[in-house]
């Protein structure tokens, strides 16, 4: 073969080989953010169509403004937090890039004493650290007739392990939604759709402050966060 063709072979094949790799490098910045919304039925979306719960109109929201971001829902209603921490290692899949951590309510309408939330939200933020999964963390406040020192010893959980982790907070997961009629079902504690809209409205700041910290960094940078 002259030498001029087998040098336009191997020009070609270089050309064919750089090709395939810029390829692999645009699927790979293509691909989303996977987040896990991991939590109780408020989270679940229980009493609502699915296509009404938290993570799928959080997931249309950051759509809406343009972020990639695929949003599994892991909540379970009924959860305890100490529930949550049963059945977490299966719930939060290997791929996952953050975690939405809403969990206590249930804990609170129990009564429980404090002291086990807190336990069991300080494992999970520990068992999450390890594996390397950042955590945006939703607070949950006990209900008025608990008394005011329960709701000190139970509302300050969340504040005290995310000054120990060192992860956002979102101060309180159904912030203008509890105790509004006309934003809960019948019982009076799962938001109606309109809640849900409401909570992620409100919640969208923190997430998408979230997310940024989430970014994958050029080439030579160091992740945020």
């Amino acid at each position: 073969m002259p030498l001029s063709r087998l040098l336009h072979r191997l020009f070609a094949l270089c050309g064919l080989v750089l090709l395939a790799g810029a390829g692999a490098l645009t699927a790979a910045a293509a691909e989303p953010l996977r987040l896990v919304a991991f939590g109780d039925s408020l989270t679940a979306g229980y009493g609502l169509p699915a296509s009404q719960s938290f993570p799928v109109r959080l997931q249309a929201a950051l759509r809406a403004k343009g972020h990639d971001v695929v949003i599994e829902n892991a909540g379970v209603s009924g959860d305890t937090t100490s529930a949550g921490l049963a059945r977490l290692d299966w719930s939060i899949p290997e791929g996952t890039d953050g975690v939405i951590l809403e969990l206590g309510a249930n804990d609170a309408l129990r009564g429980l004493d404090p002291a086990i939330p807190e336990r069991s939200l300080d494992a999970i933020l520990a068992r999450l650290k390890a594996r390397g999964i950042p955590v945006l963390m939703a607070g949950m406040r006990a209900p008025p007739n608990l008394g005011s020192a329960y709701q000190t010893r139970f509302d300050g959980i969340y504040e005290r392990l995310s000054r120990k982790y060192d992860v956002p907070l979102y101060p309180f997961f159904l912030d203008g939604v509890a105790g509004q009629t006309g934003l809960n079902q019948p019982d009076g504690i799962h938001p109606t759709s309109a809640g849900v809209d409401i909570i992620v409205e409100r919640m969208l700041p923190a997430v998408e402050a979230f997310l940024a910290t989430l970014k994958t960094p050029a080439p030579g940078e160091s992740k945020p966060g």
